[in-house]
């Protein structure tokens, strides 16, 4: 993971320094462009600045293996506090009421 940081990073200065890649199957995610309402009525209430984007990255299927360019969808933070927050709500698995 830091080294897909690193270069983010590198490919695009202009994303704010805190940044988690999100899964494809990510329940924030609509689709790998679009965050869902839920998800970004969430951020822009709670993490000002946070911007989504895809971007290309290499990465080795396994250590040893030669990189491939791969799509990921990644979320940046301006604070590591919304990282933290965001993280806390949008990538476990949701916390169900008890019904009875």
């Amino acid at each position: 993971m830091i080294d897909i940081i690193q270069q983010l990073r590198g490919s695009n200065p202009s994303l704010p320094s805190t940044i988690i890649v999100l899964r494809a199957d990510s329940r924030a995610l609509a689709d790998p462009e679009t965050l869902t309402p839920e998800a970004l009525a969430w951020i822009e209430d709670r993490t000002p600045g946070a911007r989504l984007s895809q971007e290309t990255v290499l990465l080795a299927p396994y250590p040893g293996a030669v990189p491939a360019e791969r799509k990921v969808t990644v979320l940046a933070f301006q604070d590591s506090r919304h990282l933290a927050a965001f993280a806390t709500a949008w990538t476990g698995d949701p916390i169900v009421e008890d019904q009875g």
